[in-house]
C-alpha cells in the first residue's frame, strides 16, 4: 500500500512538472510608452432630476472619471497642461490635483473641452531622479461632473486628450475596451526650444497682458507680494481695470499698499477657520477674506501716501496703455500682504492663487492661463549703487485677448459724406441687445438714415429727428422703431474731400458713457490708403509699428480727456482730421 501511495505522488509530481507554465500578465501599456502617457477611464454615473422621458438628448447624468499623466522620459516635465475633449455638453463641479487653465473656476461648464494644469503639483520628475517613484512621476486627476443624453451602461468618453504643452506631439488616442482612452506623446523633433536642460524654471512667455507675482518678503505665518501687471499689445488697454483670483489654500489679504479690494469684509474669517487658528489677530485691520477678491486700482492722488502709496507704477485709477503710446502708463503693480493657513505654516511654503482674471471697462475680453513659476524677478536698486535684490519667489500669469462665443463689440461707427445729406448710424444692437425688448423696439430693424444734427444727442432723443427726417425723404419707418446700438463709444468717419491726388477724413468721438476715458486713443486699419498717409490735424497721429496698414491717432496735450455724458448735455466729441494722398 504504501509503495502504490508513492508511485502516485510520485505520478503527480511529474504531470504537474510537466505542465505548461501560466502566461504571465501583458506590462502596462504606460511601459511601452517612452515620453509622456496619459489615460482617461469613465468609472460610474447615474440619470439625476429632473427626469426628461419626453427629451432623453437633454436628461442629465452624474459622471465619475479620472485622468491620469505619467513622465516616462529623460527630462522633467513643467507646467504640465493637458487637453480633455469634452462632448457631451459636461458641467465639471470638481476636480483634484488641477486647476482649469483658461482661469475658469470650478464649477463650470467644459462642454467644448478644456485644458487642466497641474496644482498643486505642477511639475512631474523623471524615473531616474526619482528611483521610479510614481508619486513625483504621476498625477491622477479625479472628475466629477454632469454630462447629457448618454444613458448607462454607455459611458460619455472624451473625443481626445492629449499633452498641450510646447515641444509634444501626441498621435490619435486608442480606445481599450469601452471606458479607458490612452495616448503616448513624445517630443516634437521639429520643436526647437529655447530651454536647456540645467534650467531649472520655465523661461517667461509672451501674451497680449502679463501679471508676474513676486513674493518679496516671507515669514512662517504670512508673505508680502508684489502683482505687476504689464500691457503688451499694440492696441489694448484697461480702463478701471479689475483683478480677480481664487485663493486655493484658505489664504486671506491682510495689508495692501497701491491698490485695494473692492469689497473690504473679513467676517468670513472671523466666522470661519481662519478665526479659530488666528485667535490673537485682530481681524479689524485685514482687509478681505473672500476665497476669490476683486482688486482695484486707487485714484492718482494716492500715489505718494505714506500708507496706502509709494509703490511704483501704482495708483493710475486703473488706466494702463499700450507701451507705444506711453511705456511708464503700460504698467501697473502694487503689493498685498498674505496670510497663510496651516497646514502651509512654513516660510518656504508658498502657493501662488489660481484662476487668474482681469477685466476693464469697455475693454476686450482676456483669457489668463495658470501660474508658472519662472526665475525670481529682479529689482535694481533705487540708488544705483547697491545691487540688484531679487524676489523669493516668482510666477508668471499669461493673459491674451480673446472673443468669446456669442460676445458684441464695446464700440460702433457710423458713416457720412460730403457729397449725402444722409448718415449712416451704426447698426441696431451693434453692441448687443437685452433679451427681452418688451417689443418697445425692434433688434432686427435696420437704423434709420440720419441728419447731420443727429449724432450729437443720445439714442433716446433721436427718434424725433429721425422720424421727421424719414418723413422729409419719403424713408420708410418701421413699426416698432429699431433698438439703439447700446455702445457706451462711438465713433463717425466723414468723407471729408475727394481730390485727384488723395481724400481727407474727419473722425468723431462720442463717449455716451456716464465714465471719462483719460488718455483717449482710436486707431484705423486702411488696407490700401495708410501707405499713402500724409498728416493728422488737432491731435496726433501716425502709423503704428508692428500693425499692418494701421494709423494709431491719440489726442494732444491738455485734449486727451474725453469725460463722460453725464456731466454735460451731449457727450463729449472730439473732431479730428486725417489728410491721405493717393500714390
Amino acid at each position: 500500500m504504501a509503495a502504490t501511495t508513492l508511485f502516485l505522488s510520485s505520478l503527480i509530481l511529474l504531470i504537474l512538472a510537466q505542465a505548461p507554465a501560466q502566461p504571465q500578465a501583458p506590462p502596462p501599456a504606460s511601459d511601452a510608452c517612452n515620453g509622456i502617457f496619459l489615460s482617461y477611464s469613465y468609472s460610474t454615473g447615474r440619470r439625476v432630476p429632473p427626469i426628461l422621458k419626453s427629451d432623453p438628448t437633454r436628461q442629465a447624468y452624474r459622471f465619475e472619471s479620472a485622468f491620469s499623466i505619467l513622465n516616462n522620459d529623460l527630462q522633467d516635465l513643467k507646467s504640465w497642461r493637458v487637453f480633455v475633449g469634452f462632448q457631451h455638453d459636461e458641467y465639471l463641479v470638481s476636480a483634484s490635483n488641477a486647476v482649469l487653465a483658461d482661469g475658469n473656476s470650478i464649477p463650470g461648464s467644459v462642454g467644448n473641452g478644456t485644458v487642466f494644469a497641474g496644482f498643486p503639483n505642477p511639475d512631474l520628475k523623471t524615473a531616474i531622479e526619482t528611483a521610479g517613484d510614481l508619486t513625483q512621476m504621476s498625477a491622477r486627476v479625479e472628475l466629477v461632473g454632469t454630462q447629457f443624453g448618454v444613458a448607462p451602461p454607455d459611458a460619455p468618453m472624451p473625443s481626445n486628450i492629449s499633452l498641450v504643452n510646447d515641444g509634444w506631439v501626441c498621435p490619435k488616442p486608442t480606445m481599450q475596451g469601452n471606458r479607458t482612452l490612452q495616448v503616448c506623446c513624445t517630443r516634437d523633433p521639429k520643436f526647437k526650444s529655447n530651454v536647456t536642460i540645467n534650467e531649472e524654471f520655465l523661461p517667461r512667455q509672451n501674451g497680449d497682458l502679463t501679471i508676474v507675482y513676486d513674493v518679496l518678503r516671507t515669514y512662517e505665518s504670512n508673505y508680502w507680494a508684489q502683482v505687476m501687471i504689464e500691457n503688451h499689445n499694440p492696441l489694448g488697454r484697461l480702463d478701471n481695470w479689475q483683478l480677480s483670483w481664487d485663493w486655493m489654500e484658505d489664504e486671506f489679504i491682510f495689508a495692501m499698499k497701491g491698490a485695494y479690494p473692492s469689497v473690504v469684509d473679513t467676517s468670513e474669517c472671523v466666522f470661519g477657520k481662519q478665526g479659530q487658528f488666528y485667535k490673537d489677530l485682530d481681524f479689524s485691520n485685514a482687509l478681505n477674506c473672500d476665497r476669490r477678491p476683486t482688486i482695484v486700482d486707487l485714484p492718482l492722488e494716492k500715489t505718494n501716501d505714506t500708507t496706502l502709496g509709494m509703490i511704483p507704477f501704482c495708483c493710475r485709477n486703473g488706466t494702463i496703455l499700450p507701451p507705444a503710446m506711453d511705456p511708464s502708463k503700460s504698467k501697473s503693480a502694487f503689493q498685498i500682504n498674505v496670510f497663510k493657513m496651516p497646514p502651509n505654516l512654513n516660510r518656504s511654503d508658498l502657493t501662488p492663487p489660481q484662476n487668474w482674471g482681469i477685466t476693464g471697462r469697455l475693454n476686450p475680453d482676456y483669457k489668463c492661463g495658470p501660474p508658472v513659476r519662472v526665475s525670481p524677478s529682479q529689482f535694481p536698486d533705487p540708488s544705483g549703487l547697491l545691487p540688484d535684490s531679487a524676489a523669493m519667489a516668482s510666477w508668471q500669469v499669461v493673459c491674451n485677448i480673446t472673443q468669446a462665443k456669442g460676445s458684441s463689440p464695446r464700440c460702433c461707427v457710423s458713416f457720412s459724406a460730403y457729397y449725402n445729406e444722409s448718415i449712416i448710424p451704426c447698426q441696431t444692437c451693434a453692441c448687443g441687445c437685452p433679451a427681452n425688448t418688451d417689443r418697445t423696439c425692434s433688434s432686427t430693424a435696420p437704423a434709420l438714415l440720419l441728419p447731420s444734427q443727429a449724432l450729437l444727442v443720445p439714442f433716446d432723443n433721436r427718434s424725433t429727428l429721425a422720424r421727421a427726417w424719414a418723413d422729409l425723404h419719403h424713408f420708410p419707418v418701421p413699426n416698432p422703431l429699431p433698438c439703439s446700438d447700446n455702445c457706451g463709444v462711438s465713433l463717425n468717419w466723414h468723407l471729408f474731400t475727394d481730390f485727384r491726388g488723395g481724400w481727407s477724413a474727419r473722425i468723431t468721438i462720442f463717449n455716451w458713457d456716464d465714465f471719462a476715458f483719460a488718455d483717449w486713443f482710436t486707431a484705423v486699419e486702411l488696407d490700401k490708403a495708410a501707405p499713402g498717409f500724409e498728416a493728422v490735424y488737432s491731435f496726433n497721429g501716425s502709423t503704428l509699428e508692428g500693425v499692418n496698414n494701421t494709423i494709431f491717432m491719440q489726442g494732444l496735450p491738455g485734449l486727451n480727456y474725453l469725460v463722460g455724458k453725464r456731466t454735460q448735455l451731449i457727450p463729449r466729441r472730439i473732431p479730428e482730421s486725417l489728410e491721405n494722398s493717393s500714390r
